[in-house]
């Protein structure tokens, strides 16, 4: 009996990819969250961070926001960007830390953007290391 489940990421442009996984690790408010074949249905949203999703291969997306629903061994991912990290060059990285960073000194953004920015700085110094 297979382990696997299926896994959808969807952007207002298009699916990013349509696949089988073992498990999907998500960035949540709660933390980190990992699906498992079977999980208790679940809706939540995401924080800025790294989707990981193990199969035959591993496969890592960036994403700054985004609803997550899993029910019946299907995980669905709204997002309004996914970018696969091996993608990600060393310069782009830069210029969204640079840009992040100055949103986060703006003194006119609320907290739950500042939280958001945070996290979103923090998960693309990881990506670079």
């Amino acid at each position: 009996m297979s382990e696997k489940f299926s896994v959808e990421i969807i952007t207002p442009n298009n699916t990013i990819l349509k696949t089988e996984a073992l498990e999907v690790i998500l960035p949540c408010y709660e933390g980190e969250i990992g699906i498992l074949k079977d999980h208790i249905p679940i809706i939540t949203f995401l924080r800025p961070g790294i989707i990981k999703i193990q199969s035959d291969s591993k496969k890592n997306f960036f994403v700054e926001e985004g609803t997550v629903e899993f029910s019946k061994n299907s995980l669905l991912i709204l997002t309004s960007t996914a970018i696969l990290v091996s993608k990600l060059n060393t310069k782009t990285l830069e210029a969204l830390i640079e840009e992040s960073e100055k949103k986060l000194n703006d003194d006119s953004i609320n907290d739950k953007e500042k939280y958001l920015t945070f996290y979103k700085i923090q998960t693309l110094k990881q990506i670079i290391q």
